[in-house]
């Protein structure tokens, strides 16, 4: 039997060899750091026996693969403490995560942090253990029976659900078993650096109709100097959490009173949505877009037609009865902008047209997955949808993707994930069509040089797409922009153009958001600048404060000025001291402070601080205008940015 390594050594071994004795044999040695291995692609345990020829890879933590393991098999060790600890506690499921892992339990009540630090105790004591890892296989008949005479339901409805006839694999660590497909780590002494975090409530299998569990999440690293740089990390993503600084800031809110998932937005934060938005349109009308508006609703049979209501109402709010006739909130901005497609004949020469819009939506999001801006119920995406002639899709998509590039670099984001989503199981149209509208968006991606993934099967069951992720300041993945072919609408709305050849031909519709929605856009930017907004999206940005109330015509003359230059500002002129002034403008996160005592007044200057606490000197209000004109960002764009 052969086996093969990555860099093409090979070596002839005996059937039966595990695949740890396999990597030895072929010089490698095995330690903490291997963590288990792909054979021909699929990720196995170091325990598993080879067969045939293969070619084996091992796997450590700085591959995404080794990660699961090393976090599921963290999970398992969890699940070991809390079944030590609190013998009660019923086992569920306990994936890994990207960054850490959680496991729910059914317990009588919540776990509080006294029982965090016995748990994690305990969980430290067992991978001081080291105890050995090792799968079995059950059929199904021994696998109820198994968890039956534990006392662990959840299990035992798991088991059930799955396929009679099913090899069910178990993991074992000491004493303690679970069920689970794996795979896992040797030993739990593979584990370096453990850290419980928080705890959740959860109910089983997400139904809000079933019960309450107890999750408890943690996360795990090879050293303890990576887990303190991850605790650190994780400190920073809290002191930019959106909802935080959004209220800090007197950004936005969402009440009780009005709803979950319902955004009040507050002078300040509506200041920077104008901002946003003004920029959004100018630069649609500069590339060729031309804008629309629609109504917030429409009749129920418009969303039958585009087949929402077929495979998209579990998330719609229900109908509404207006005059005989069910009228639905609007999920979705796309029929109206097909509808003006339609309200007049096309010829080829109108194609492309592109229509463009900020359309608010409605759509019904279970309580326990909204999440401050980031999952809301009403959110306005930054829409569009163009209709091209099946030759024309390429050239429309490479420019989608400058455009998007564009606007998103504009608002601090440079590095990017691009995926390519394939035919899902589940499509409509002809092969022929799915397989040109995915080679025009692979070409649009090689034309334009982008780095991409192919994401198999994940495309919309109308067309394939372009998917965008944006990297924040901490290095999180962000899913914003969105471009996706669709050859169903025109279709279902019966859509046309008269060809060269004076035919009627079928248009192809292109779907496509840059920023996603405002909300969730703004609730990244917020945590990406930490509330410290660039001069350009600042609500105000500069504060111009009077040290005694003799300055107090002077600040108001300076005020007028800014504003007149059309920068905004603000007087403090409150009885306070400088210091405190200062300080409080520090934490709004106003990019400029302007200082005014007897001495400014009479040079007829201001002393200048930015908000990171630097001392820029004095200035004329002419020199402190050209300093906020410089730091204006992105250069080149002022004017449609400070209007």
């Amino acid at each position: 039997m052969k086996i093969t390594l990555k860099d093409g050594s090979s070596r002839d071994i005996p059937a039966g060899q595990t695949v740890g004795s396999a990597l030895s044999a072929l010089g490698l040695t095995l330690g903490p750091n291997i963590l288990a291995a792909k054979v021909n692609g699929q990720t196995v345990d170091l325990s598993s026996t080879l067969t045939e020829d293969a070619e084996v890879a091992p796997l450590q933590f700085d591959s995404a693969e080794g990660r699961d393991v090393y976090r599921h098999s963290s999970t398992h060790i969890m699940a070991q403490a809390v079944k030590e600890v609190f013998p009660t506690a019923q086992l569920t499921i306990g994936p890994a995560l990207e960054d850490g892992f959680f496991y729910d339990f059914a317990f009588e009540r919540p776990f509080t942090p006294e029982d965090l630090e016995k748990i994690e105790a305990r969980a430290k004591d067992i991978i001081k253990r080291a105890l050995p890892v090792k799968r079995a296989e059950l059929s199904k008949q021994e696998a109820v029976k198994f968890f039956q005479d534990r006392g662990e339901a959840y299990k035992v409805e798991l088991i059930q659900g799955l396929a009679d006839g099913q090899a069910i694999s178990v993991y074992s660590q000491g004493d303690f078993t679970d069920l689970c497909r794996g795979p896992h780590l040797p030993t739990t002494g593979h584990v370096g650096a453990f850290k419980l975090l928080n705890t959740a409530g959860a109910y089983w299998r997400g139904d809000e109709c079933n019960p309450m569990l107890q999750r408890i999440y943690g996360t795990s690293f090879p050293t303890q100097a990576e887990l303190d740089a991850h605790l650190a990390r994780l400190e920073e993503i809290k002191r930019r959490d959106h909802r935080k600084v959004g209220k800090e800031l007197d950004l936005i809110s969402i009440q009780d009173e009005i709803g979950p998932g319902l955004v009040l937005w507050h002078p300040k934060g509506a200041t920077i949505r104008l901002l946003i938005e003004n920029f959004w349109r100018d630069q649609h009308i500069q590339n060729g877009y031309e804008l629309v508006y629609s109504p917030h609703v429409a009749r129920l049979d418009l969303w039958k037609t585009s087949g929402h209501v077929d495979y998209y109402r579990d998330n719609m709010f229900a109908p509404m009865m207006v005059e005989n006739s069910e009228y639905q909130l609007k999920p979705m901005n796309c029929p109206f902008h097909i509808m003006i497609y339609k309200s007049h004949l096309r010829s080829y020469r109108d194609l492309p047209i592109r229509y463009g819009e900020l359309g608010t939506v409605y759509r019904y999001e279970r309580t326990g997955v909204l999440h401050g801006l980031l999952r809301v119920r009403g959110f306005t995406q930054d829409d569009a949808h163009l209709f091209c002639r099946p030759d024309q899709i390429e050239s429309e998509v490479s420019q989608v993707l400058d455009f998007t590039f564009f606007i998103l670099g504009t608002f601090g984001f440079t590095e990017f994930e691009v995926y390519l989503s394939t035919k899902p199981e589940k499509s409509v149209g002809s092969e022929e069509r799915w397989a040109q509208a995915t080679s025009a968006l692979e070409a649009a991606l090689k034309g334009r040089g982008v780095a991409y993934q192919i994401d198999p099967g994940e495309g919309v069951f109308y067309g394939p797409k372009i998917d965008i992720k944006i990297k924040d300041a901490l290095g999180r993945s962000w899913q914003c922009s969105t471009i996706q072919v669709d050859f169903n609408n025109p279709e279902r709305f019966e859509l046309g153009y008269i060809g060269e050849d004076g035919k009627a031909h079928q248009p192809i519709m292109i779907h496509r958001a840059l920023m996603g929605s405002i909300e969730r856009f703004f609730g990244i930017l917020i945590e990406h600048f930490g509330g410290a907004f660039p001069t350009w999206l600042a609500p105000v940005q500069a504060t111009v404060m009077s040290i005694t109330d003799n300055q107090r015509p002077y600040v108001a003359e300076v005020v007028t000025q800014l504003k007149a230059a059309g920068f905004r500002a603000e007087a403090d002129l409150r009885n306070e001291k400088i210091g405190l002034k200062i300080r409080e403008a520090e934490k709004a996160k106003v990019p400029f402070m302007f200082v005014v005592g007897d001495r400014e007044v009479q040079s007829g200057t201001l002393a200048i601080r930015g908000r990171n606490g630097a001392n820029l000197g004095s200035m004329t209000v002419a020199g402190a205008l050209d300093l906020l004109r410089a730091d204006l960002k992105p250069a080149g764009q002022q004017h449609s940015l400070t209007q």
